[in-house]
């Protein structure tokens, strides 16, 4: 969602020296042009400090602050930037550019353009879009053979895990039901996601009166855009995942409980967010408090015909 911004920054300053910083950087915009460096989060504070005594050396002009932590507001104070830009909540000391957010939903896309208005920047609304290393998606299409996917079927991918929390999780049972009423018209699908979703792998597999296929730990993020573009379509939580296969123009039903769908849906004509709204939703918890109704409320005939909608118009 970060795309559309970093182009129209690098489109409307030809000259930058443009630099990322984040924990993906080095996979996903691996094939990006125009970054003269990407610059991976390390993990421990020590390290952290270090990086930004690197990055005051090098005297950075501005620091396009993203995220709406306050970590990542005090890591662009550390860097000693002349200009540091992000929406102000609660951490104004540390920004020289501090925006309030809007009142009314905006989609996370546009939100990240707005970082631009304070530089008078002209800026385009624009879909994300990744390129696909041809290395990259040769070691895909390797991996979906050995998982007993072919190419020429019809192949889904039901994507496990999202970083907020099991609050944003489809029940493990009805991931299975899908997966097998799949299974039954003719569609392969395939589970997919970190090694950290491994125990909500071995659930749905338990919960599947037969087998299911999966690369749960076998797929990485370097090789996910390559992996996405194989299929005819994904199953995702509200996720970083989700936003790669759109990307790639791979059409994507999006489940959303917790979280928002006009903040943070995948955009494109061929993209589906399912979203029941109890009253209690969007509360953005990482953990229901009571009794999941916001993604219990989603049934698996529901998500099977998004999912065969998505398949009518395959490549």
């Amino acid at each position: 969602m970060a795309l559309p911004t970093l182009r129209s920054l690098r489109s409307a300053l030809p000259g930058v020296e443009l630099w990322c910083l984040g924990p993906w950087v080095g996979t996903l915009l691996e094939s990006e042009p125009g970054i003269a460096r990407r610059l991976v989060t390390p993990g421990s504070v020590g390290a952290r400090l270090a990086q930004a005594r690197r990055l005051r050396q090098a005297h950075v002009d501005l620091a396009l602050i993203l995220p709406n932590s306050f970590e990542t507001a005090l890591a662009g104070w550390l860097s000693g930037a002349r200009w540091r830009v992000g929406y102000g909540e609660g951490r104004g000391a540390l920004l020289t550019h501090a925006l309030r957010a809007d009142t009314d939903p905006v989609h996370q896309v546009a939100g990240y353009l707005r970082l631009l208005a304070p530089l008078g920047l002209e800026t385009r609304l624009t879909l994300p879009t990744l390129a696909i290393d041809p290395a990259r998606a040769v070691e895909a299409r390797r991996l979906l053979g050995e998982a007993d996917l072919p190419p020429g079927d019809a192949r889904v991918g039901l994507q496990l895990g999202a970083a907020l929390g099991p609050a944003k999780l489809w029940p493990s049972e009805r991931i299975a039901a899908l997966a097998t009423r799949l299974e039954a018209r003719g569609v392969r699908s395939v589970l997919l996601g970190s090694p950290q979703a491994q125990g909500l792998a071995d659930a749905v597999r338990a919960a599947a009166p037969g087998p299911i296929r999966s690369l749960v730990g076998r797929d990485h993020p370097a090789l996910m855009a390559a992996l996405f573009s194989e299929l005819d379509a994904l199953v995702a939580a509200d996720s970083g995942p989700a936003h790669v296969a759109a990307a790639v123009g791979v059409p994507v039903v999006t489940l959303f409980g917790p979280t928002d769908p006009r903040l943070t849906a995948p955009g494109g004509p061929r993209q589906q967010a399912l979203w029941h709204q109890p009253v209690c939703s969007p509360c953005f918890l990482g953990q229901c408090p009571i009794d999941h109704r916001c993604l219990r409320g989603l049934e698996v005939a529901e998500v099977e015909a998004a999912v065969l909608t998505a398949l009518a118009g395959r490549r």
